[in-house]
């Protein structure tokens, strides 16, 4: 956060409106919004906007001394320096004298630290995690106030007054949401003395804070500036967002703030093409939209320049959108496509011609091919020495001598040959390849086998030990030995040992590998060859003579094939570039096994007699300066090393005093080509300098597998041009464009030259994409090269050999250079001055994030600059970018030592978060930590960049600490929805009988047609007759956990037990009263409620509450007490005494219970006389139920309501006397309620009464009984069918045996209020099919609170079917989701993208009627069409009870009528939204069959960034994301979206889950996730119904009493 200051400066910054507003008079401001709505309509060019605009403002912009206003913004930027705006972060502008001129290569560091300088003090929001001794302080402070109610404007400026009264908070390190909230609300003043003022297009002014001495800064200088400022930049917001969905969106008042925002926000723009967080944050509440308008208005921070937006307004004039009903959205239009920078530089040059190196000397001396001169030298110098190998002491262990390399290699050349057999014939036989699998630390062995396979015409595949089965890469390692067709492994006995064993002893066949025969070379294992036996020395030929392999950016690997030529060739070519002599002594620190080792320390070596001094990766480790003291002791000429050694003996030279690298005449530095070699070699020139290091023997290379080296600086007594250093800037070369830049500026990458082209080679530059054009002399491309030494093909892939080793370059005529073909060197490059190659970075390590190309190696140069380096270890930095929403995404990845804190750490996160936002001009995406040592390594230490980034992908890095900015890089999002006018409802219709659509309504059966015979209008009056008429027929059965019968009910026994309730009410209580019945589900409940209503009373069914979660579940019984006015409550003595228990006063005040009365001991009494209601409109029952978003309704329902939904229920389930259904539902509210209370009475059918909470310890209790009892028709809620499919999932075979048989099963019915799960239903059915389930039998039902049974599939099996009264199969349809988040219906193929399977909520219930109408305008809709579904029937509840008053505000949910069309029916809201469809299905009546399909209920919808989107669609994509998700919620705060997760594993998962989640959201919902916070399993609280309680959630989260694991804010 931005300190306090002084200096009226800031204030002036932050705060030109009231300038702005004291200088223009109104009329002018008027004119200019107008302006600003042409333009934004696309009346007028960019051009003509500005001509007019200028004209508008020419009298109010005093020229300052003459200083072209522009620049006098630039002044008053660059004198700020203690108080630069957060926003301005990369002003290109910076003071000129901030470093010296002079070069120094660790210009970098200096670079960043000035780039962090613009950063200090600056908090971000620190992630709290739950074993962090922060405690994370309370939220309320924070929470903004609503601001649907206020004006926009009013709203944003009470929340800055509010939020700048908080500073106490800042002092203290609370990792908090409040810091986070209010730097991204204010940016930068939060200090009190800040002033907000308004100007509301009336001239009205408000002013939060008191303190305005601030403006005394603002004199008229200070007006001209800021107007000047405005003028410059406010063109930059003409794509300004609609305002935040809670704020009223009206034209005038986003017009009036443009002015400020442009000001604010513009400054930094017009600098750079390149946004920062705080940027956003400023931005956005300076526009007085919500806090985080990054969600919903255009991408605050879309880096575009001014420049480009002028472009493109004057190119294109913006199409009016396409009218919201009939709307197409297709990907392109969709995503915020990256328009290239008009502005962006572009190469000037000529076209490049092919750069010659010098021809190769062709000396007699040299032999036909290596294993010649090995045969010489073994021959003629046997005691020469060839290679020394040193201990981890650094002792010399062994010396081989040529004339030992020549006997032992033929001695293994003859074994190999002659000595393996399988069945009599020979294993090998000559071009056979074999693997050769050697430690780093034993050269000799190495060496011998190598020779030894050539002598004997193999192909030697060099590969790494696997240490363990499951090695990084060793698998990919497997495929390349499996495609080779390698079966046999050389290796050393000691190696041989040590790998894995399987049990019968052999080594243990790795992952992906194929069977290998395991042949240890040491000696006692290999014969003399007989006297008479020579190995063929041929001279070399275009065979294959070693396949060298390379790891790919995709973590592939591939075997590079080098014939005898090349390999000859190549050794002649470095002769000649080092100039290297006959027996010199040369270190060599590398892998021996491939690249610059190999070519150096093993084969060039052998061809000039040279003796080389093997320094192990193992040595290196213990003793960083050991390759330096070898050099001395041996008095090497030549030392082969990695900037990395340079480095490491950089920290340990304090120790050595004596040493001497005078004799070194050429230090060759094999990765020459990083960008932080430069740094390393000029460093270690510093230090060692006094020491007899010459700084001409320092000798850059450049190489790659492919085409081996491709340039090298020459040694100095070739008399070849000096070194070649260049300054670059990084925004050129971004653009693959040389720009030499001066010194000043924080963004370069300085480089040195790789040397001269290697002897024989032809070396040019080819465009990176697409065809290879030679690029121009200014621009960076892919260095390919041509000679005879390079590499010949991927082994066994001939595509990716064509692409790579036989690439023709062509000239921009579209004619090939040269008929050669050239081998793409995967290095990115230019030649410079004098003929040198500079290389710029690798092909494995390009990044093209939004067009434009980063280098990962520049990445981690500069998070390894930021200062301190104490938190994370130097080499372990991995950097790499991942695609998410089309387009790359960069990730750094970090080791953090163990002794960090979390504070610490955070704070380097977040400073190396900056400093490459300021020198690379691009967002990371990720940034994450890791504990030491976990990260994948490569062979010889470093990196394995490709595994991390797999197991970044599959959540499998478990990081201690990440910090995700999608907010910054992601740029292309979607435009947020504009709102169009809405059409109206008579141009709908109109329009939908133009298209041909019907209007979509539908109806049940007609109730007046399918009369009843037993016209009872009371269910009371129902259960009377039956007692006289059938009294022993059985109506209830209920079953506890164990299976049996616990209760059961025949009409008599209901009767006579609830007439006993009815004479304990009578005397007690007034017709009329309300009563609570607090029962557990059972008899009971049934006949209390039989009781109240022949006594008159109302009854309310409560759930008791839960004896072990008394806190959380009495306060609901207590509200729904209150709220009911109960005046009494039937309970049994259990729960009687826990309602007045201990326990109970800590969590309700029990004293003010009603009256209490418990029912297990009545009188056998009779009542008097049965009470009968006036008029079936009378109240009969009232149904509470808690909504998902924790609303408590409760409905009333009368009479007449009650008896027409039984006979509903009885008409479409066709339920008799004779008939038995299950039911696993509970009994207090909806169609529960219904069909466990009043169906049975009603239609005489008995009923099965499962309780759920039973099947807790019998998961198998309600399949298992309606097995036993043959049930046809059973119900249940999605709560008892994700039990039973969770927990009897794997024991179907377990039932089977206890003869659970569910084939008699015609239809099992899912009670709910929500869009229909379908993938449970369809896991549930495919399960129990087994158990003989039809897979038809699963059907959805749907009902509400205004209506609680709208839709039921009633059985469609069996004999009805075939009579004609069964409805169709409830069909599935496929719409495309990102329609449906425009409340459009499009419907789509199974399977393509973005596709959401809905299943129709079932068929209409008798005497129903449903139609869908626009939420807004209430005018009917068409077919297909999305809007709320309304309903009519003789069952709707007749209104909401509610104890507030507030009546009038639902009052048209129960009586709405359309506003055109048929104006005169009365229709009941339900609150969800859905649409009908008419379907190629018939009815029993033989009329077409109308689908209603339900979306979801508009409470729970979140509206973000002007789309709406159903919580359960982010739900289901954020649990496929990763396998330890077990249940996830989404809702909003504040508009950012927030994702609670439960972790399924150990805590170290955790943080995987947070870059997981917001991939995914961002992929298939195009939102960004603002913050995530993973729990235990279990914490996000679900209902009885089994629907999740995102409210609840909601205030548990800002409550702080979730006690989350972790919870990440994505900034």
């Amino acid at each position: 956060m931005a300190e306090r200051t002084s200096s009226g400066l800031l204030t002036m910054m932050l705060e030109p409106t009231p300038a702005v507003a004291m200088t223009l008079p109104a009329e002018v401001r008027e004119k200019l919004a107008e302006l600003e709505l042409e333009l934004s309509e696309g009346d007028i060019t960019q051009k003509g906007y500005e001509k007019k605009r200028g004209k508008l403002l020419a009298p109010y912009i005093p020229q300052i001394q003459g200083v072209d206003p522009s620049l006098q913004i630039d002044n008053r930027i660059q004198s700020s320096s203690q108080a630069v705006l957060p926003g301005s972060k990369h002003n290109k502008s910076r003071a000129a004298n901030t470093r010296d001129e002079r070069f120094r290569s660790d210009l970098h560091t200096e670079a960043v630290q000035a780039a962090l300088a613009k950063y200090k003090e600056r908090k971000m929001p620190m992630p709290s995690k739950r074993r962090s001794v922060l405690v994370q302080s309370s939220v309320e402070a924070c929470t903004p106030p609503d601001t649907s109610s206020a004006s926009e404007d009013e709203g944003s400026l009470r929340r800055q007054g509010r939020l700048a009264t908080s500073t106490p908070y800042q002092g203290h390190g609370h990792p908090a949401v409040e810091h986070w909230f209010n730097r991204v609300i204010q940016g930068s003043s939060t200090s009190s003395s800040a002033s907000s003022t308004s100007s509301h297009p009336g001239g009205r002014s408000v002013t939060t804070t008191t303190n305005t001495t601030a403006h005394a800064a603002l004199n008229a200088n200070a007006a001209a500036t800021a107007l000047a400022d405005l003028m410059a930049h406010t063109q930059l917001d003409n794509h300004s967002a609609p305002p935040d969905v809670t704020g009223l969106s009206e034209r005038t008042s986003l017009q009036a703030e443009r002015p400020q925002v442009a000001s604010v926000r513009g400054v930094s723009r017009s600098y750079n093409h390149h946004t920062s967080v705080m940027e956003t944050a400023d931005g956005c509440e300076w526009r007085g939209e919500g806090p985080l308008s990054l969600m919903d208005g255009v991408p605050v921070n879309s880096r575009v320049s001014s420049k480009i937006q002028q472009l493109l307004n004057t190119l294109k004039r913006p199409k009016r959108p396409p009218l919201r009903e009939f709307f197409v959205d297709d990907f392109e239009e969709l995503l915020g496509v990256q328009h290239p920078d008009p502005n962006q530089p572009k190469p000037e040059g000529q076209q490049m011609s092919p750069l010659e190196g010098e021809p190769l000397g062709t000396a007699n001396k040299w032999p036909p091919s290596l294993p010649a001169a090995l045969q010489r030298w073994g021959t003629t110098q046997p005691k020469s020495p060839c290679l020394t190998a040193l201990d981890n002491s650094g002792k010399p262990v062994y010396t081989l001598t040529y004339g030992k390399l020549w006997t032992r290699s033929q001695k293994l050349a003859y074994t190999l040959l002659n000595k393996l057999s399988t069945r009599n014939e020979p294993l090998l036989m000559p071009g056979d390849r074999v693997a050769l699998v050697f430690p780093n630390n034993d050269p000799v062995m190495f060496m011998v086998a190598f020779y030894g396979c050539l002598l004997a015409e193999l192909v030697p595949v060099p590969i790494e030990v696997p240490l363990t089965r499951k090695d990084a890469g060793s698998q990919q390692i497997g495929f390349l030995l499996g495609s080779c067709g390698v079966t046999l492994a050389l290796t050393t006995d000691a190696c041989q040992k040590g790998l894995p064993k399987a049990q019968t002893g052999e080594v243990a066949t790795f992952k992906g590998w194929p069977r290998l025969l395991w042949f240890v070379t040491d000696g006692k294992h290999v014969v003399k060859p007989p006297k008479d036996w020579y190995p063929p020395i041929r001279e070399a030929s275009n065979d294959i003579a070693y396949i060298e392999y390379k790891t790919s950016k995709e973590g592939s690997t591939m075997g590079i094939t080098v014939s005898h030529s090349a390999m000859l060739a190549h050794c002649h070519a470095l002769t000649q570039a080092c100039g290297y002599t006959e027996a010199e002594t040369i270190t060599n620190v590398l892998d021996f096994k491939r690249e610059a080792g190999l070519w150096h320390g093993v084969l060039t070596s052998v061809m000039n007699r040279m003796h080389v001094i093997s320094i192990p990766y193992s040595l290196m480790k213990v003793n960083p300066l050991s390759w330096i003291q070898k050099v001395h002791t041996y008095k090497a000429r030549v030392a082969v090393v990695k900037s990395r050694d340079m480095h490491w003996s950089l920290l340990a030279q304090r120790d050595q005093r004596d040493i001497s690298l005078s004799s070194l005449r050429m230090l060759i530095v094999a990765d020459g080509a990083n960008p932080w070699s430069i740094s390393s070699c000029d460093a270690f020139l510093n230090v060692f300098q006094a020491r007899g290091l010459r700084p001409e023997v320092i000798c850059p290379c450049a190489s790659s597998s492919e085409a081996m080296t491709v340039a090298i600086r020459r040694p100095p007594e070739m008399g070849v041009p000096p070194p070649g250093k260049a300054v670059l800037s990084m925004g050129g070369l971004s653009h693959s464009v040389i720009r030499v830049d001066t010194e000043e500026k924080l963004s370069v990458l300085t480089v040195q030259d790789v040397g001269q082209v290697m002897p024989g080679a032809s070396v040019c530059v080819v465009r990176v994409e697409g065809t290879p054009y030679i690029c121009q002399t200014d621009e960076v491309g892919e260095i390919c090269m041509s000679s005879g030494s390079t590499g010949v093909a991927y082994y066994g892939l001939p595509g990716m050999t064509k692409n790579v080793f036989e690439t023709i370059p062509v000239l921009s005529s579209g004619l090939p250079i040269s008929d050669r073909p050239f081998t793409r060197t995967s290095l990115l490059g230019f030649v410079g001055p004098d003929s040198l190659v500079f290389v710029v970075g690798k092909m494995d390590g390009l990044m093209v994030v939004s067009g434009r190309r980063h280098n990962a190696d520049d990445v981690v140069a500069t998070a390894l600059a930021v200062e301190p380096m104490k938190f994370v270890y130097r080499g372990r930095i991995a950097v790499f970018s991942v695609s998410v929403l089309h387009d790359e995404r960069i990730v750094v990845v970090a080791e953090q030592r163990p002794d960090a804190s979390e504070e610490d750490s955070f704070q380097w996160m977040s400073r190396v978060l900056q400093a490459i936002d300021s020198i690379h001009q691009v967002g990371v995406y990720c940034l994450a930590l890791v504990p030491a040592n976990t990260l994948p390594k490569a062979p010889l230490g470093g990196i394995h960049i490709s595994e991390t980034k797999q197991r970044f992908l599959e959540g499998a890095l478990h990081p201690c600490n990440v910090l995700m900015c999608p907010h910054t890089c992601v740029t292309n999002l979607p435009k947020p929805r504009q709102k169009q006018p809405e059409v109206s409802p008579a141009s709908m219709i109109v329009g939908n009988l133009v298209a041909g659509k019907r209007i979509a309504q539908a109806c049940g059966r007609d109730v007046a047609q399918l009369e009843d015979n037993e016209q009872f209008l009371y269910i009371q009056e129902v259960l009377q007759w039956r007692a006289q008429a059938t009294p022993d027929h059985p109506l209830f059965l209920v079953l506890n956990a164990k299976g049996t019968v616990a209760s059961t009910a025949s009409c008599l026994q209901l009767h006579k037990r609830a007439e006993r309730v009815a004479a304990a009410l009578m005397g007690r209580l007034n017709t009329g009263d309300h009563v609570a019945l607090v029962y557990p589900p059972g008899i009971d409940l049934i006949a209390t409620f039989y009781g109240c209503l022949y006594a008159g009373c109302v009854p309310v069914t409560v759930r008791p509450p839960h004896p072990q979660n008394l806190a959380t579940t009495l306060p609901t019984v207590k509200m729904i007490v209150e709220v009911s006015k109960s005046v009494c409550i039937l309970t049994t003595q259990a729960i009687m005494k826990l309602l007045k228990s201990k326990e109970a006063a800590a969590a309700v005040d029990i004293k003010s219970w009603p009256m209490v009365l418990d029912t297990d001991d009545l009188p056998r009494k009779k009542s008097p006389q049965m009470y009968k209601p006036p008029t079936p409109e009378m109240l009969a029952y009232l149904d509470f139920s808690v909504s998902t978003t924790g609303i408590l309704a409760g409905v009333k329902m009368s009479h007449a309501a009650t008896s027409a939904l039984c006979r509903s229920i009885k008409l479409q389930c066709e339920l008799y006397p004779s008939r038995q259904i299950a039911i696993c539902l509970d009994p207090y509210c909806g169609l529960g309620f219904a069909l466990w209370c009043l169906c049975s009475v009603y239609s005489g059918h008995q009923s099965i009464l499962v309780p759920p909470l039973e099947l807790e310890s019998n998961a198998s209790l309600w399949l298992a009984a309606v097995s036993q009892y043959k049930v046809r028709v059973t119900f249940c809620s999605y709560s008892v069918m994700e039990m039973c499919t969770k927990g009897l999932g794997s024991q179907t075979e377990a039932l089977r045996l206890r003869n659970v048989n569910l084939s008699c099963v015609r239809t099992c019915m899912v009670v709910a209020e929500e869009r229909p799960r379908i993938v449970l239903t369809q896991s549930f059915s495919k399960i129990f099919k087994d158990l003989g389930l039809s897979p038809r039998a699963v059907s959805t039902t749907f009902g509400c609170r205004v209506n609680v049974a709208i839709c039921l599939q009633p059985n469609r099996l069996g004999k009805l079917a075939e009579q004609g009264t069964a409805g169709p199969d409830p069909t599935t349809v496929y719409v495309d989701m990102r329609a449906l988040r425009h409340d459009r219906v499009r419907l789509v193929e199974r399977g393509s993208p973005h596709s959401l399977p809905l299943m129709e909520s079932g068929k209409i219930l008798p005497g129903v009627k449903v139609i869908i109408a626009n939420t807004e305008t209430k005018g009917p809709l068409g077919d297909s069409h999305l809007g709320e579904v309304w309903v009519s029937s003789p069952h709707n509840a007749t209104g909401y009870y509610t104890v507030y008053g507030e009546e009038a505000l639902h009052a048209d949910h129960f009586n709405t009528k359309l506003s055109f069309g048929d104006t005169q029916s009365v229709w009941a809201r339900t609150g969800y939204l859905g649409f009908l469809r008419r379907t190629e299905l018939t009815d029993a009546s033989g009329e077409r069959h109308d689908a209603l399909y339900v979306v979801g209920s508009l409470d729970e919808t979140l509206e973000l960034r002007g789309m709406r989107y159903h919580p359960i669609d982010i739900e289901t994509s954020v649990i496929r994301s990763h396998k330890s998700i077990a249940e996830c919620a989404v809702f909003t705060w504040t508009n950012l979206l927030v994702v609670v997760v439960e972790l399924e594993g150990s805590e170290q998962e955790a943080l995987d889950l947070v870059a997981l989640v917001t991939n995914v959201v961002l992929e298939e919902h195009y939102l960004i996730v603002g913050v995530v916070v993973v729990v235990d399993p279990g914490v996000i609280p679900i209902n009885s119904r089994g629907e999740k309680q995102r409210m609840h959630l909601r205030d548990g989260f800002l409550a702080d009493q979730l006690d989350p694991i972790y919870v990440a804010y994505n900034m």
